[in-house]
Protein backbone atom coordinates (compact mmCIF):
# COMPACT_ATOMS: atom_id res chain seq x y z
CA UNK A 1 0.00 0.00 0.00
CA UNK A 2 0.89 3.63 -0.91
CA UNK A 3 0.03 6.70 0.49
CA UNK A 4 -0.76 10.23 -1.06
CA UNK A 5 -1.41 13.41 0.39
CA UNK A 6 -3.02 15.87 -1.48
CA UNK A 7 -4.36 19.31 -0.67
CA UNK A 8 -7.88 20.46 -1.76
CA UNK A 9 -9.05 23.69 -3.04
CA UNK A 10 -12.70 24.62 -3.10
CA UNK A 11 -13.95 22.51 -0.36
CA UNK A 12 -16.52 24.91 2.09
CA UNK A 13 -18.14 22.49 4.07
CA UNK A 14 -18.34 19.15 5.12
CA UNK A 15 -20.50 18.51 2.15
CA UNK A 16 -17.82 19.02 0.25
CA UNK A 17 -15.56 17.14 2.74
CA UNK A 18 -18.38 13.98 2.05
CA UNK A 19 -18.02 14.38 -1.70
CA UNK A 20 -14.23 13.95 -2.11
CA UNK A 21 -14.07 11.29 0.37
CA UNK A 22 -17.06 9.49 -1.71
CA UNK A 23 -15.28 10.12 -5.22
CA UNK A 24 -11.63 8.58 -3.71
CA UNK A 25 -13.38 5.85 -2.08
CA UNK A 26 -14.89 4.86 -5.00
CA UNK A 27 -11.54 4.80 -7.05
CA UNK A 28 -10.29 1.52 -7.55
CA UNK A 29 -7.59 0.76 -5.78
CA UNK A 30 -8.39 2.75 -2.68
CA UNK A 31 -8.15 1.10 0.47
CA UNK A 32 -8.90 3.93 2.43
CA UNK A 33 -9.16 8.31 1.85
CA UNK A 34 -9.52 10.71 5.37
CA UNK A 35 -10.76 13.81 4.21
CA UNK A 36 -10.48 17.22 6.54
CA UNK A 37 -11.66 20.84 5.81
CA UNK A 38 -8.83 22.01 8.23
CA UNK A 39 -6.53 21.51 6.65
CA UNK A 40 -8.18 21.45 3.22
CA UNK A 41 -6.49 17.87 2.65
CA UNK A 42 -6.73 13.92 1.88
CA UNK A 43 -4.64 11.72 2.88
CA UNK A 44 -5.18 8.50 0.97
CA UNK A 45 -3.95 4.73 0.96
CA UNK A 46 -3.71 2.69 -2.04
CA UNK A 47 -2.89 -0.07 -4.31
CA UNK A 48 -0.18 1.38 -7.23
CA UNK A 49 -0.67 -1.04 -8.51
CA UNK A 50 -4.41 -0.04 -8.80
CA UNK A 51 -4.29 3.40 -9.49
CA UNK A 52 -1.87 6.37 -9.00
CA UNK A 53 -2.15 9.85 -7.77
CA UNK A 54 -2.81 11.50 -11.32
CA UNK A 55 -5.97 9.46 -11.11
CA UNK A 56 -6.82 10.28 -7.52
CA UNK A 57 -5.97 13.94 -8.47
CA UNK A 58 -8.31 13.63 -11.51
CA UNK A 59 -11.00 11.61 -9.36
CA UNK A 60 -11.50 15.09 -7.39
CA UNK A 61 -11.54 17.20 -9.71
CA UNK A 62 -14.28 15.40 -11.88
CA UNK A 63 -16.07 16.10 -8.39
CA UNK A 64 -15.03 19.65 -9.29
CA UNK A 65 -12.81 20.28 -7.04
CA UNK A 66 -8.89 21.17 -7.56
CA UNK A 67 -6.09 18.86 -6.35
CA UNK A 68 -2.61 18.94 -6.01
CA UNK A 69 0.59 17.50 -4.03
CA UNK A 70 1.68 19.92 -1.37
CA UNK A 71 4.94 21.59 -1.97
Amino acid sequence: MENLTLAIKGMTCMGCVASVTRVLKATAGVKDAQVTLQPAQAQVQYDGAQTNPAQLKAAVEDAGFEASEPA
